[in-house]
């Protein structure tokens, strides 16, 4: 069962961290599409405002380079769950992490 699936109340149990962290969105092929600004990490999911939207149910890839070399950079596999237009000309990126590379 994916996250999608999940009631509301399950989907919130794991400890959300909020960032400020520059993204990179790719394609499964590592063709760069767009970067993106990550706003909230959990273990299962990334929250990112991006200035294009993503159809729902699209896969990328996303890193999120460490600023730290004592400590990885994120590489993931994601799926996007929603897509929402902000006011400001931006979109709302709601992405389950399916795998981490």
């Amino acid at each position: 069962m994916s996250t999608a699936d999940k009631d509301y109340g399950e989907k919130r149990d794991f400890i959300r961290m909020t960032l400020n962290a520059e993204a990179l969105i790719h394609l499964a092929d590592q063709t760069p599409l767009l970067t993106a600004q990550c706003t909230d990490l959990s273990a299962t999911g990334i929250s990112l405002v991006a200035s294009q939207p993503l159809a729902k149910g699209t896969e990328v890839g996303v890193t999120i380079e460490s600023p730290n070399e004592q400590f990885r950079s994120l590489d993931a596999r994601a799926r996007v769950l929603r897509c929402d237009a902000r006011d400001d000309q931006s979109y709302q990126l709601g992405l389950e992490i399916l795998s981490l590379r």
